[in-house]
Parts: C-alpha cells; structure tokens; sequence
C-alpha cells in the first residue's frame, strides 16, 4: 500500500496516512466545499488497510475547527478503524484526540466520537 498525502489548505485539514508505521495523522481546518468527495479517499484508503494493518495502528487527530458536514465524513473514518480492529483481533488501534487545553468544543466532540465508536481514545490537551 502506497501512503496517503493530502495537503493542506485554509479550508481542508492535512492528511497523511502511513501503512508502514500505523501512524494516521488529519490535522488543520476541515470546512471543504464538499466534505463528502474531500474524505472519500481517506475512507477508502482504511478500508483497503483494514485488510492488512500494522499491528498498531494510532491515528491522530489535531483538527483546530470543523463543520457539520466534516463531523460526519470523521465519524465515517472512524467507523472504518473499528472494522481495522474488529477485522482484525491483533491489530491495536488508538486514536489520539489533540485539542487546546481552553477548547471545551473541541473537547466535548472528542468525546462525543468516544462514545460511539468502540476504538479507545486519548483525550491529548495542548497548552494554548
């Protein structure tokens, strides 16, 4: 499997996804015009993964703002790391949810993904 870049700009997050490591990383601002076509490579990038994961799979997130649209294409992501790790009972997957130590939004909707989706989560607080 090739690695996934996808670079950044003022309105969609950075994204690299590395088969080699296990380490997948988003990180910036995800407001695309159509979150549904920016995420697509990205779900189907896991799904072909989940097929032959590293034994530790850790996918970080370092998102400082995204829009409704985008929640729903991240909880779509997610889904397709629980099938990582339900397909497959010795793979080890975590996500790491990084956000500024005075962000409660930011917080709360790291939370709220820790409640559905059954991958465990680190709460990461960064200083401002």
């Amino acid at each position: 499997m090739e690695i996934l870049n996808i670079e950044g700009t003022p309105k969609t997050p950075t994204i690299t996804l590395n088969p080699n490591t296990g380490v997948l990383e988003i990180k910036g601002r995800s407001i695309p015009e159509n979150s549904i076509e920016f995420y697509r490579p990205v779900v189907e990038w896991i799904e072909m993964y989940a097929a032959s994961p590293a034994a530790n799979t850790e996918f970080n997130v370092r998102l400082e703002y995204f829009n409704t649209a985008s929640s729903k294409c991240i909880l779509d992501v997610f889904k397709k790391l629980e099938a990582v790790k339900h397909g497959n009972s010795a793979a080890h997957v975590q996500v790491n949810w990084f956000y500024e130590e005075d962000d409660e939004d930011m917080l709360e909707a790291g939370e709220d993904y820790e409640s559905i989706i059954k991958v465990p989560f680190n709460m990461m607080p960064m200083k401002s």
